[in-house]
């Protein structure tokens, strides 16, 4: 499928009014963030790199987004979201279970690791956990739909929401401060917000 915003890059406005020194602070930390896990073990890592790539994959000729980091970075400031619903665990500890709870199921269902099988196995395995078929003592009391609502889908889709190679996707301008957004109806651009290319004439500005 064709890009909306080919050529797009949201990163061109960090030394430009859009983006305070707040604003480029948080977006490079996100961006430094080493490829390799330092909360989770390289087996969990793998795990959630692997799902992560399932349910949000990466589209073609732009960065990848460093999912498996992001989530990893926030288990090791242990910045959850302030509440949970009845029955989950704690963050840190709804997202150790899971992840472990999810490598039984793999080995008990298909013989081999998450993250060794094949996108077709892996995604049978993670509707199995929306719809709420799977179960036993590896999940110890959560609820597998649960954790796939609450903490994987969630937290994945957070994490990939938050990374500039999306928001250049989406044509997306970035963190509204300092500048902020003045003409907010439907089908209206800012000046410096990007125009979608409906007839390959895009306008970058």
């Amino acid at each position: 499928m064709a890009e909306r915003y080919p050529g797009y890059d949201v990163l061109r406005k960090r030394g430009t009014l859009s983006w305070n020194d707040r604003t480029r602070s948080v977006v490079d930390g996100r961006l430094g963030l080493p490829d390799s896990p330092r909360f989770l073990s390289v087996a969990e890592w793998r795990t959630l790199a692997a799902a992560a790539a399932r349910i949000v994959p990466q589209p073609e000729g732009r960065p990848p987004v460093n999912v498996a980091a992001i989530v990893d970075d926030r288990l090791l400031r242990d910045r959850s979201d302030g509440f949970r619903q009845a029955g989950v665990p704690r963050f840190r500890d709804a997202w150790r279970i899971g992840l472990a709870a999810m490598e039984a199921e793999a080995r008990e269902r298909f013989g081999t690791s998450f993250a060794g099988l094949d996108a077709e196995r892996q995604e049978s395995l993670l509707r199995a956990l929306e719809r709420g078929d799977a179960g036993g003592p590896h999940w110890q009391g959560m609820d597998p739909k649960q954790f796939w609502s609450s903490r994987l889908l969630a937290d994945v889709v957070a994490a990939y929401s938050s990374h500039p190679s999306a928001w250049s996707a989406i044509g997306f301008g970035g963190p509204a401060s300092p500048r902020g957004y003045v003409r907010l109806q439907p089908g209206l651009d800012d000046p410096w917000e990007a125009s979608e290319d409906r007839e390959k004439n895009l306008h970058v500005r």
